[in-house]
């Protein structure tokens, strides 16, 4: 696993509009070859605990995940985790992925069996469970996979390939 570029980080910090803190890889990447998500360490560099190991930075995927976010989803699939065993099962285990995932960059005593976006009981967040989704692939993380499918695509009507300059990576368009 390679650690985050100079390259990348500039492209991070463009995408976020600040300098990124605690990047140690880019987990997903855009077909533009731009950072999705940022895989984090779990202590920033001033000592602050950080959970969020899947940072999402593309602006264009954040905002559609807002869009998402505003629908109600969330209180949708928590109501259904409460329903459905299967799904909680699998839900609790995206969520110790999550952790596993975290300790092999360190262990971080305040955050023990606190991962993100809610896991294992609640849904919070879908840009941590989409970020766990493009990180590790489908089939980790449900709720997340789900989210997913159900954004249009975020990177038309201008392609993140088309926009780019042929010299250097750029951000998604936002």
């Amino acid at each position: 696993m390679a650690e985050i570029t100079p390259e990348d980080l500039a492209v991070v910090e463009q995408q976020l509009g600040r300098f990124p803190r605690g990047c140690f890889r880019v987990a997903a990447r855009c077909d533009c070859t731009a950072p999705l998500v940022v895989q984090t360490e779990p202590r920033l560099p001033d000592g602050t605990p950080f959970p969020t190991t899947y940072y999402l930075t593309c602006p264009k995927l954040a905002g559609a995940i807002g869009t998402l976010e505003s629908t109600g989803l969330m209180r949708e699939m928590e109501a259904e985790l409460a329903q459905d065993l299967e799904l909680a099962a699998a839900y609790k285990t995206a969520h110790e992925r999550y952790l596993a995932d975290r300790e092999l960059l360190g262990i971080v005593p305040e955050l023990k069996d606190i991962s993100a976006g809610g896991m294992p009981n609640r849904v919070k967040c879908l840009h941590v469970l989409i970020g766990q989704s493009l990180a590790c692939g489908p089939g980790v993380n449900p709720l997340g996979d789900r989210a997913l499918a159900m954004l249009s695509p975020w990177w038309q009507p201008t392609s993140c390939l088309s926009s780019a300059p042929s010299s250097a990576p750029s951000s998604c368009p936002s």
